[in-house]
């Protein structure tokens, strides 16, 4: 059994897969070891060919960048390549994808220009200090804004707002980089973030090979939360967050023994699901009517398990029953109402526009307000489910009432379109100062409704409201659960004494 299992262990190779026929030399500089190797395991795998040395067989180099492939490769070796030297995004975009994208958005062109253009880069750093410098290749520019869409955001139906690319944006600084897109940064002082690009290269969101397993567990999730088994629910949430990284397909338990979050459990149900392509367990869930119906119920939001149950009890069965029921607040007959737009997932590049139409916004309200999108957003996802701003001031008064006057110019811009939940207590000095608003919000020119939501923290508790609305669950828990183990506890206001509560001052 024991050579089977180290076979299971083994990737298989496609060798008609997308990168068929392609050879290819990756330049190293600048690329997390981590994430080169699984780079390399996934060309391997589905058809290319990695070179150890840039030849005459080399079809592809890959970079970070300009200045990182001229640090490894000399200009004569590079002008004798007849070859294509792309941006490593491309290889990520073909990846989630699952097919090859077109080359030409993403070629670092070697022509003077460019070189001109790596060379300011270095003068940048070298009189900064930064690691990475404001000027990048102008694929870096195509990229973020390759998409129609951008061009909405300067129409007229948004008034006077301007967005303009980051790269285009004057004073912007390098050191936000990390703070606004980068999860493992470990200063997020809100005083340097007045511009927030996004460098594609700092984001790694491999893609989910093993989707068969993990839909699956998602859907365990929902039930088991609209149950309001916590637990369970987290249980599963745990096991999705180690199994939609691995750089493989699960083709046998042997794989995922030992990983966090894969116990014995986990295990016998990741093995029925490789072997038979489904979990009876979901399929005795989907077929009880009541845990079918109140899992259906609590979808909706503002909707919990408690109320589901009762509407259940009423003798509802479906979401048409819904519309007649009278004893639904406000906010859950909006979430009703719009149930299939909010469910419907946001494209990253249209999450990235909307932040920075929210950026410019407040900045034309408050001078130097920190407007950041976190949640899935902010780990690097493709798609959000909806929208976190988290919101402060570096001179830590000026948040105060800002939020009002925020919220009412997005809705005369027809931004904002209902609210479910507004909360100021900045001014009133209650609730730690926090100010919230969850409402729904439109793109521009859709009526498609999607979810958003606003926390403005005064600064000096910033830092655990950014962590708290950046996530995910998994860590916000093992979070709290260090805490508690140390004698605190932690929430997005703060961390105390297990004896004393979030909103008690001293």
């Amino acid at each position: 059994m024991a050579p089977k299992a180290t076979k299971n262990r083994t990737p298989s190779i496609d060798p008609n897969g997308i990168f068929n026929g392609m050879s290819v030399f990756l330049v190293e500089n600048r690329v997390q070891s981590r994430r080169l190797q699984i780079w390399k395991q996934k060309l391997v795998q589905m058809g290319a060919t990695i070179e150890e040395r840039l030849s005459k067989k080399v079809t592809h180099v890959f970079a970070m960048d300009l200045e990182a492939l001229l640090q490894q490769i000399d200009r004569e070796s590079l002008a004798r390549f007849k070859g294509r030297v792309i941006h490593y995004q491309w290889l990520e975009d073909s990846l989630r994808l699952g097919k090859k994208v077109h080359e030409d958005l993403y070629i670092l062109k070697l022509d003077s220009e460019a070189d001109n253009m790596a060379d300011k880069s270095s003068d940048h750093k070298q009189e900064s200090g930064n690691a990475t410098g404001d000027n990048e290749p102008s694929l870096l520019k195509k990229i973020k804004f390759s998409s129609d869409d951008v061009e909405i955001f300067k129409a007229e139906s948004w008034g006077d707002v301007e967005i303009n690319a980051p790269h285009e944006t004057p004073n912007s600084s390098t050191s936000s980089d990390s703070l606004s897109h980068n999860p493992s940064a470990a200063n997020s002082s809100p005083d340097s973030t007045k511009s927030h690009n996004q460098d594609p290269s700092l984001l790694y969101s491999p893609p989910d090979l093993n989707k068969n397993i993990t839909e699956i567990f998602g859907k365990l999730i929902n039930i088991y939360r609209a149950l309001g088994d916590n637990r369970r629910s987290f249980s599963y949430h745990k096991a999705v967050a180690v199994i939609e990284k691995l750089p493989f397909k699960i083709e046998s338990t042997d794989q995922v023994k030992g990983l966090p979050g894969i116990g014995k459990s986990m295990q016998d149900h990741i093995q029925e699901i490789v072997t038979t392509g489904k979990l009876s367990k979901l399929e005795h869930f989907e077929t009880d009517e009541k845990v079918r119906t109140i899992s259906l119920f609590g979808e909706v939001w503002g909707i919990g398990p408690a109320t589901a149950l009762k509407l259940y009890d009423k003798g509802h069965r479906s979401l048409d029953d819904l519309k007649n029921e009278d004893s639904l607040t406000h906010s859950q007959k909006l979430g009703l109402k719009y149930f299939d737009d909010i469910k419907t997932r946001i494209p990253r590049h249209e999450v990235q526009e909307m932040e920075l139409l929210l950026q410019k916004v407040g900045e034309d309200i408050l001078p130097g307000v920190v407007i950041l999108c976190g949640g899935s957003y902010r780990r690097g996802k493709a798609s959000c489910g909806d929208l976190d701003i988290v919101i402060t001031h570096p001179d830590r008064k000026s948040h105060k009432g800002f939020l009002s006057r925020y919220v009412k110019q997005l809705k005369d811009m027809k931004f904002l379109r209902e609210d479910l939940v507004f909360t100021t207590h900045s001014e009133e000095g209650a609730d730690s100062g926090v100010d919230t608003y969850f409402g729904l919000c439109t793109y521009p020119r859709r009526e498609l409704r999607h979810r958003i939501d606003f926390k403005v923290y005064p600064r000096d508790i910033y830092a655990f409201g950014l962590i708290a609305w950046t996530g995910n669950d998994v860590l916000n828990r093992r979070l709290r659960l260090l805490a508690e183990s140390k004698g605190y506890r932690l929430d997005d206001t703060g961390l105390f004494p297990a004896t004393r509560g979030s909103g008690c001052k001293g």
